[in-house]
């Protein structure tokens, strides 16, 4: 049977580093995925108030066919200067794209990035004109390792998941003939993550073992139009994920990964992709092995795991949130 990797996260796919740095006094934070080599990526826009860099630049038909890193942070518009710190650290390293390959002539990294929105969350942004989001990000790209931490970690930090305390979250799963696909996601949705007034998750049936509670339902029906356990002001939003595979997909396969990838997010948040919601999926794959033939199932096979992985790693993102102020954690809810 398919089982999860060794740490159950984003780090067992071959080829893949992740860093996270955060500012307690400001709660907020930065994650930042970085492949060991320029690495395929695409990019699913599901939420209608996204806050994005660099997307347009992974569409199949354009000329960038490979990126050196990918953020995702809190700070609203203020957190996209996180991917300037990546790049100017990137950049000092001599990694990147080089269009102009000549001595003296910078490389230019590619880092798109997706942001959320927690300046409301009750932390300190009394920053004026220096936002700490160049430095996290720089930070966040220093401390890069196999390690990744779930709840209040990184972009996570200052999350809130509907009514209740959001978080980092990660899953992983290898296929029976050895291919690895894993979610990194970082949870501050509109909708809730669990059900109607029950700590059972949303993404209960596709729960591995005990890896968010084994929470079980009630078996209650639930009302269509019942909202309970989604944010009482649907404007502070936003989940932003990657998803990714060890195999050498196509720009345009990677586009079909991030597309089935974000059903995840409709199985594990309810309701999702809102007109106030950011929501933005990413797909990484980084080519250490060969597609299996045929192509195409292969592609719909990773798509649909990438999917379930990311509606595991979200309820396991609440799951080990822990409680900050007002905003109560799942753990601390009865």
């Amino acid at each position: 049977m398919a089982r999860p990797g060794p740490s159950n996260s984003l780090s067992d796919v071959a080829g893949l580093s992740i860093g996270c740095a955060v500012d307690d006094a400001a709660l907020t934070g930065v994650t930042v995925i970085v492949p060991d080599a320029r690495s395929v990526c695409a990019v699913d826009v599901r939420g209608g108030g996204p806050g994005t860099r660099e997307t347009d630049a992974l569409a199949p038909e354009n000329l960038v066919d490979a990126v050196d890193a990918v953020v995702l942070s809190g700070g609203s518009v203020y957190g996209l200067a996180a991917a300037d710190g990546v790049a100017s650290a990137m950049g000092a390293e001599g990694r990147g794209f080089a269009l102009v390959d000549l001595p003296g002539v910078p490389r230019s990294p590619v880092v798109p990035a997706a942001i959320l929105y927690d300046l409301a969350n009750g932390g300190n942004k009394a920053w004026g004109d220096a936002p700490p989001y160049a430095a996290l990000g720089k930070r966040a790209y220093a401390a890069r390792s196999k390690s990744v931490p779930l709840g209040n970690a990184g972009a996570g930090l200052g999350a809130k998941a509907g009514a209740l305390k959001g978080g980092q979250g990660s899953a992983s799963i290898v296929t029976t003939d050895g291919f690895t696909i894993a979610a990194l996601v970082c949870v501050n949705s509109w909708g809730s993550t669990t059900m109607p007034g029950q700590r059972a998750f949303w993404a209960h049936a596709f729960e591995i073992g005990d890896e968010f509670g084994a929470v079980a339902p009630s078996g209650a029906r639930v009302d269509s139009e019942d909202w309970s356990g989604a944010k009482f002001a649907p404007s502070a939003n936003t989940t932003i994920a990657c998803v990714a595979v060890d195999a050498d997909l196509t720009p345009a396969e990677a586009k079909r990964v991030a597309q089935m990838a974000s059903a995840g997010l409709a199985r594990a948040i309810r309701p999702v992709y809102a007109p106030f919601d950011g929501d933005v999926v990413f797909a990484l794959a980084t080519a250490q092995r060969s597609m299996p033939e045929p192509r195409a199932l292969a592609i719909a096979r990773f798509g649909a795991l990438a999917a379930d992985c990311l509606a595991r790693a979200i309820a396991r993102g609440v799951h080990a949130a822990e409680t900050v102020g007002l905003h109560a954690a799942w753990r601390d809810w009865r």
